[in-house]
């Protein structure tokens, strides 16, 4: 596995996917990047359709990159998270390796994940006019920010809104140029924090489908 303390090839494209996988997983009590979902690992199974959508332009932002090397899909590149601080700080170390104009930012917990609906959020980015910073699915919560697309030109606006100590992706995002993105199947964000979704997920009526 190369490490992204060298040089990021990820220049050769506009696009790019980067998943998050540094969480400590408390309320499902163990990794929950490790926990198989109808026999599958859900870090795998997320960088496996990412790949299927975008190509080899796959990187892992993590604190154990050790942990999760033999895992993984031939291709991944690693971003060690230093001192990790929430999500939000994450995005921000691995968006400071990127290279391409845009990023597909995924949670490792996704695992009805699509690579056919991945391809097509895609295409939508070439209509967007260069004020929209980001790309992103709304619920009645609020936006779901760690399954969106975002400019490589927002690092600049999220470092300064980290060191003046926001946290949130909810307030940083008010505070952003962001176009929603339409969702025909809201099934496709379901996460797994807990084992009981985790057991709610293998009773879907899905499959795996690249």
């Amino acid at each position: 596995m190369a490490d992204l303390t060298k040089k990021s090839q990820a220049g050769q494209g506009s696009l790019s996917a980067l998943i998050l996988a540094g969480g400590q997983s408390t309320r499902m009590g163990q990794d929950k990047a490790l926990v198989k979902v109808q026999g599958i690992p859900m870090l795998l199974r997320v960088c496996s359709v990412a790949q299927a959508a975008l190509g080899d332009t796959l990187y892992i932002v993590t604190a154990w990159p050790e942990r999760y090397q033999a895992l993984t899909p031939k291709g991944c590149q690693f971003i060690q998270e230093m001192d990790p601080q929430g999500p939000l700080n994450a995005f921000a170390q691995g968006l400071a390796h990127i290279k391409t104009e845009w990023v597909l930012l995924l949670a490792c917990d996704l695992p009805k994940i699509k690579a056919s609906s991945l391809r097509s959020w895609a295409e939508a980015l070439k209509d967007l006019p260069p004020s929209v910073m980001a790309l992103v699915a709304r619920h009645e919560k609020g936006w779901e920010p760690l399954c969106a697309f975002y400019r490589r030109d927002c690092l600049d606006p999220l470092q300064q809104f980290l060191d003046q100590g926001g946290r949130s992706f909810q307030a940083w995002l008010s505070q952003l140029s962001v176009q929603e993105l339409a969702l025909t199947d809201e099934e496709m964000l379901f996460n797994c924090n807990t084992l009981e979704d985790v057991a709610l997920a293998e009773r879907m009526d899905y499959h795996w489908v690249l």
